[in-house]
């Protein structure tokens, strides 16, 4: 079993230290591209967190089962109105196996990252295909690795500077591995700091992981909204498909 960094300490804040991805501007594209792949048919969320997603997702009818690692993650969405809409289960979800199949799969936020390794990555990409029907879909949001816009030398990258909550990111480019560091103002005005390794991952790399698995990519776009995809797309959407 990987380590789990989203303990108690860091569940507790999570919420608000990601408060503007939960801001309906974000949320209902998001909810409403997933929704139209679902269609009439169930969908799974691969490290489901405290719901951010799920939450609406499963408001609009669709069937939904969620798979996270975080006890701690799980708790606070278990304590959420419409949370017990939804199947929960705790394990590894490069790993973990429900007997059922689904309509679509998808992992957001840079959830891809979290799986530290390549080979936990392509492992997830076999799971999300057994667990899919055939023309069913598996959905990442993950960011374009910002290497480009590092200073020459460079391997610390902030990526939020508020009154309280200061975030940086810092690069193993020679292992393709990101490190974010956060640090969030507690009310007591204690700074609270907690540092989550990822490894980061180029769109062609996750063809190669989805080819493995025998999916193919459907579409591939910049944002929720469907805008183009293009070399200076900072994120991307991407969709692969079940034949």
């Amino acid at each position: 079993m990987p380590e789990d960094y989203f303990d108690e300490p860091v569940a507790a804040s999570y919420d608000e230290s990601t408060g503007a991805m939960s801001d309906p501007a974000t949320v209902e594209p998001t909810v409403a591209f997933l929704a139209e792949l679902a269609g009439d048919g169930p969908a799974l969320e691969l490290g489901i967190g405290t719901g951010r997603i799920a939450l609406p997702l499963s408001a609009r009818g669709v069937p939904l089962h969620g798979i996270d690692l975080s006890a701690a993650m799980l708790a606070r969405l278990r304590a959420k109105p419409g949370a017990d809409r939804i199947g929960l289960s705790q394990g590894d979800f490069a790993s973990t196996r429900l007997d059922r199949t689904f309509r679509l799969g998808y992992l957001v936020f840079n959830t891809i990252m979290n799986l530290t390794s390549q080979d936990a990555q392509v492992a997830c990409f076999r799971t999300m295909a057994a667990h899919l029907q055939p023309g069913g879909c598996f959905v990442i949001e993950v960011m374009v690795p910002d290497l480009q816009r590092l200073p020459a030398g460079e391997t610390v990258r902030p990526f939020q500077l508020d009154a309280d909550h200061l975030g940086f990111d810092s690069y193993d480019v020679a292992h393709q591995g990101l490190t974010s560091h956060h640090f969030v103002r507690q009310a007591d005005g204690r700074w609270q700091r907690s540092s989550i390794p990822f490894r980061y991952v180029w769109p062609a790399e996750l063809d190669l992981m989805a080819a493995l698995a025998g999916l193919r990519l459907r579409e591939r776009w910049n944002d929720w909204q469907r805008g183009p995809f293009t070399s200076t797309s900072r994120q991307h959407i991407s969709v692969w498909e079940l034949p």
